[in-house]
Formats: structure tokens, sequence, C-alpha cells
């Protein structure tokens, strides 16, 4: 019964979660700027009839819904809030106001999903026993990640989830299926900084040169040694530069050349340990070469793990909702979610929405300036997440 008037709630609040979503859509923030978003996201809580809310991180907000016996059990649901830099090519209704941001991660469909589980989760609070806290997160694009400040500023405490659960749109997914992972899904991810400093001059007279191109022409070769022979098979591992610049000309060698690339694994032993490689094979190809080198790590969000058990519970409650056909088993993915650091401290889950409609054209990919999704998937979006809570607040 309760299943089917979430179901039935969520059709009928369903034009209302688009148009939350187009607003946000809209008015996009970067991350830790979502002042006016902040604002938004608590105006709607407050007029649902939501008393305890709090601000968390500056720009983050956390809110609880009570059942009956509300310490019983408590739940948690999150969405984060913040756009990408990215300039909008789409040419819709809801394209972006704000010249130069854009929600081209979907977590305007985020947050209005929240705000559509809220509306559903308060109006049926006499239907369940628990509490269901809701966090809405600020910076989950830029490092070291809103979930981190949110942790520190107590969103995990007074009261403690017993488990916590995120959802993330998929444009690879169509719409009306959604994605499950048990165990490890997503990657850590790190930033790599790199200068390498030689001796410039005129490109016919090498001799009297330290030539910073060849040098790091040969670390950035021998680096991908750290994932082919250090790591060991069993552990997933990237290591990917994405930028290099050397300004110098066709007779010109530069004095230093700019070097950007991430790191990504699924392991914290493995992840320390190359660190300390990439260190030692860099300093001695650069050193070795008469050169000079400056290596910065910038240690981002660890990997993510879905609660094997939380997990299974989920997809079988997704399955009861949508239908065994539409929820499909992911695979190892090695993007990043700063939702891992929740996952690190209580049991977590996090699940992929599908938004893909290629005969509507909406095939982009996140971070892409004609990124958008099928907003029918915006009633699963808020009503899955209401019945995955409330399901999981019936586990004991």
């Amino acid at each position: 019964m309760l299943k089917e008037k979430i179901k039935s709630l969520a059709k009928a609040y369903k034009e209302e979660v688009i148009a939350t979503r187009r607003h946000l859509h809209k008015n996009p923030e970067l991350s830790y700027q979502e002042f006016k978003t902040a604002a938004f996201v608590k105006e709607r809580l407050e007029n649902l009839g939501i008393t305890h809310i709090e601000q968390k991180a500056t720009t983050g907000w956390l809110a609880l819904i009570e059942g009956k016996n509300p310490g019983k059990k408590v739940i948690a649901l999150r969405a984060d809030m913040d756009a990408l830099p990215i300039i909008e090519a789409n040419d819709v209704p809801y394209k972006s106001q704000n010249p130069g941001v854009m929600h081209a991660c979907g977590h305007d469909a985020h947050t209005a999903s929240l705000l559509g589980a809220a509306k559903i989760l308060n109006e049926l609070k006499d239907h369940f026993e628990g509490t269901i806290k809701l966090i809405f997160q600020p910076g989950e694009e830029v490092a070291p990640g809103g979930a981190s400040f949110m942790i520190k500023d107590g969103v995990l405490e007074n009261p403690r989830p017993q488990g916590i659960i995120g959802q993330h749109v998929m444009p690879f997914i169509p719409v009306g299926k959604v994605g499950f992972r048990q165990g490890l899904y997503m990657a850590s991810a790190d930033e790599l900084y790199i200068t390498v400093k030689g001796k410039g001059g005129h490109a016919a007279m090498p001799e009297s040169l330290i030539d910073p191109v060849l040098i790091a022409s040969h670390m950035i070769v021998a680096l991908q040694q750290v994932v082919s022979r250090a790591a060991s098979p069993k552990i997933p591992s990237v290591l990917s530069f994405g930028r290099v610049e050397a300004l110098g000309a066709t007779n010109v060698i530069p004095n230093e050349v700019k070097i950007q690339g991430t790191f990504r694994t699924l392991n914290e032993d493995w992840r320390a340990k190359a660190h300390q490689k990439m260190l030692q094979i860099a300093h001695g190809i650069v050193e070795g070469m008469g050169g000079e080198l400056d290596f910065e790590i910038r240690k981002g969000y660890p990997f993510l793990q879905n609660d094997p058990e939380m997990t299974a519970r989920a997809t079988e409650a997704a399955k009861a909702y949508l239908g065994e056909e539409n929820v499909l088993d992911l695979d190892i993915w090695m993007a990043a979610e700063d939702f891992a650091y929740y996952s690190q401290v209580i049991d977590g889950c996090f699940y992929r929405l599908g938004t893909r409609n290629e005969a509507k054209g909406i095939i982009s990919g996140v971070h892409t300036p004609t990124f958008d999704i099928d907003e029918d998937a915006l009633e699963i979006g808020a009503g899955l997440m209401a019945w995955l809570a409330v399901s999981e607040l019936e586990k004991a």
C-alpha cells in the first residue's frame, strides 16, 4: 500500500519536480557559491512545513522528517547542488541564465528529486517509523568536496544515520531504468600538478640547453609503469595526463614544461604507495637528465564503496518499485564522486538514474555543453528515493 501511495504522489508531483529542476537549471551556481540555490531549497523545505532545518558548511542544509517512533532508525538521503563552469549550448526554455555556468552534471535533477521525495515523505510520515535525514550538499565538483565539509560540520550526527542513499543521473542508461552495484563502485581521484624545469634557448643549439620538453616526454612515458608494472592487476588504476604546456616555438626550447594529470584507483593502501612511486620515478628521470622537478599531488576524493547488504536490499526494493527488467547491474566506473566520503563513515548506497532518450536526442554525456536529461526520469527520481528510504527504515 505504501509503495502505491508513493507512486501515486510521485506521478501527481511530477510537473512540480520538473518545474523545480528547470528553475535550478536556469539559475546555476558554482561550487561553494550556491547562495541563491541554498535559499531556494530552504524556502521549499519550509513551505512543506518541515521545521527541523539546519545550515551546514555555509551553503548546505540538513532537514529531518520524523515518522512514528522517530528514534527507531535513521536513514539519510543526499543531493548535491553545485554547477560547472561550462557555457551551455542547449537551446531550451530553461537554458542557463548565468553565463559560463551550467548544470552539466545533473545536480539540478538531484536537488529537484530530493525536494520531491521530501514532499512525498513528509505527506506520508504517519505511515512509516523512523527518521529520514535530508542532506543538500554544496561543492561536489571541486576538491576536497563539499561532503567532507558537511561531515566535519556534523551532518552525520545527532541523530546518526544507519545508512545513506545517494542518486546520480546517468546519460548512458535509458530513461525508466536505474542501476546498482554492490561493493567497490567508483575510484578515488587525485590531481597531479608537475613542472619540469630545464634551460631553454635556441633549438638549433641543443648542446647548450637542458631540454625540459624531452625530459618531460621521458617522464610521462616512464610514469605509466606505475599502472602497468607496479600496480596489482587485481586493483583497477588509471594514470592520465590531460594537459602538457611547453610554451616554446619551432625554434625555441622553453625553460619549463607544465603538466597536469589525474591518478585514480580503488584501494587506499595502493593509492598511498602509488603516490610515492610516482614521485620516485619522476625525480629519478628528471634529475638524472639534468632538470629540476616540482611535483604536487593534491589528494582528492576517496574510493566509493557501496555497502553490499544495504545495496542488495535497495536493489530488491527498486525491482519491486520499477520491475526487475528496469533495474540494471552496474560495472566499476573510474570516475569519482564525493559521496564516497559518506560511504567511508556509514553504510552507503549510491545508484544511477537513467536519463537517456535517443528518440528525443538526449544522448550527451555529463560535463558537456549539450548535456540534458529526459525529465520523465524525475518522477522516478523523486518516487524511488522516497521508496528506498522507507523500505530501508523497515529493515531491522
